[in-house]
C-alpha cells in the first residue's frame, strides 16, 4: 500500500499534456469470447508503455465497475498518444485490428475514448490524507500552502501567470 501523505498537497506537470480516458463496455456478458480479448489487451499494453517511457504515457490507472472497465492516462503529448496507436510494431494497432474483425460494430461490446489536450497551468487540484494519485503520479506533489493554497492560487502556480490576465 502506497504512503499516505498527511497533509495538503496538490500536483503539477511541466508544460502540455494529454490526459486520455479509454474504457470498454461488455453489453452481452455471456459472450465472453468477444469481450475477454479487448479486456486482455489493454494491460499488454500498459505494460508495454510502462517498460518504455519514450513512448510518451505519464501514468495510468485503471478503474473497475462491471459491465464497465476503463482506465485514465497522462501522456506527455498528443503526437506520443497518436504515435502509439498508429504503430504497427507496438500492441495497440494490433488490437484495434482485432477488435474490429472480431466485434466491429455487432453490440457486444462497446469501447469509448475522449482524449483532452491540457495547457500548462490550465488544472488544479489538492488532495489531503492521500497517498500520492492521478497527477501526483503523472508529474511531481506540491505541498498545497502558501502560493498553491487556494485553487485560483494553484491555477496561477502551475501557469506560472494570474488567471484573467
Amino acid at each position: 500500500m502506497s504512503k499516505i501523505i498527511d497533509k495538503r498537497i496538490c500536483a503539477e506537470i511541466d508544460g502540455d499534456f494529454v490526459l486520455f480516458l479509454i474504457g470498454m463496455r461488455v453489453n452481452r456478458p455471456l459472450k465472453f469470447w468477444k469481450w475477454g480479448p479487448v479486456a486482455n489487451a489493454m494491460p499488454k499494453m500498459i505494460i508495454e508503455l510502462s517498460k518504455r517511457p519514450e513512448l510518451g504515457m505519464l501514468h495510468a490507472r485503471t478503474h473497475f465497475g462491471f459491465p464497465d472497465i476503463f482506465l485514465v492516462q497522462y501522456w506527455r503529448s498528443f503526437d506520443h498518444l497518436e504515435a502509439y496507436a498508429r504503430s504497427r510494431e507496438l500492441e495497440h494497432l494490433p488490437a484495434w485490428q482485432a477488435f474490429n474483425t472480431s466485434v466491429g460494430s455487432n453490440g457486444d461490446v462497446g469501447i469509448w475514448h475522449e482524449t483532452y489536450l491540457i495547457q500548462n497551468g490550465a488544472y488544479e487540484n489538492v488532495y489531503n490524507n492521500m497517498p500520492a494519485f492521478g497527477m501526483g503520479l503523472a508529474g511531481q506533489v506540491r505541498d498545497a500552502t502558501g502560493a498553491r493554497k487556494e485553487a485560483r492560487q494553484r491555477m496561477q502556480a502551475a501557469s506560472g501567470h494570474p488567471q484573467g490576465e
